[in-house]
């Protein structure tokens, strides 16, 4: 596919943006200037903790999220449910690979359901369709 024709798959899913490292950097500039970034962040540490092999590295890094993302006054707190903190916080002592899966799934909803529509309308995105569209234009039309 093109670059604009990348820009333009964008659209289709939020997993799509996700992704991709020029869009998932947009989306990210976008979240910021909603004050939301802590979404995206919190799942692409939920994406690379399921990555981790040792459990030594997985108690550090279950304990980061925790601290980062979920504990009542962490730095960057996600807006989960009661429930779902409740587990993590009962649990966080003996993590498992997917001890965040639920509150990963309740913000990969929030982003798909509340920010991505918004970012796709959103000036950051529309420029980026704009800057793929002139490469392109440029790359077929080199006697302009």
């Amino acid at each position: 596919r093109s670059n604009s024709g990348k820009t333009m798959a964008w659209s289709e899913s939020v997993d799509t943006v996700l992704a991709n490292k020029e869009g998932l950097a947009a989306f990210r500039t976008f979240l910021k200037s909603e004050f939301s970034e802590e979404n995206v962040e919190f799942w692409l540490a939920c994406e690379d903790f399921k990555k981790t092999k040792s459990s030594p590295k997985i108690a550090l890094k279950a304990q980061k999220i925790y601290s980062d993302f979920i504990r009542a006054d962490a730095p960057k707190e996600i807006n989960i449910d009661f429930h779902t903190k409740n587990d993590i916080s009962q649990n966080i002592s003996e993590p498992t690979l997917s001890c965040f899966d639920a509150a990963q799934s309740s913000i990969y909803c929030l982003m798909a359901k509340d920010s991505f529509p918004r970012f796709l309308r959103s000036e950051v995105y529309k420029e980026l369709v704009k800057k793929h569209q002139d490469r392109n234009q440029k790359r077929w039309l080199p006697f302009l």
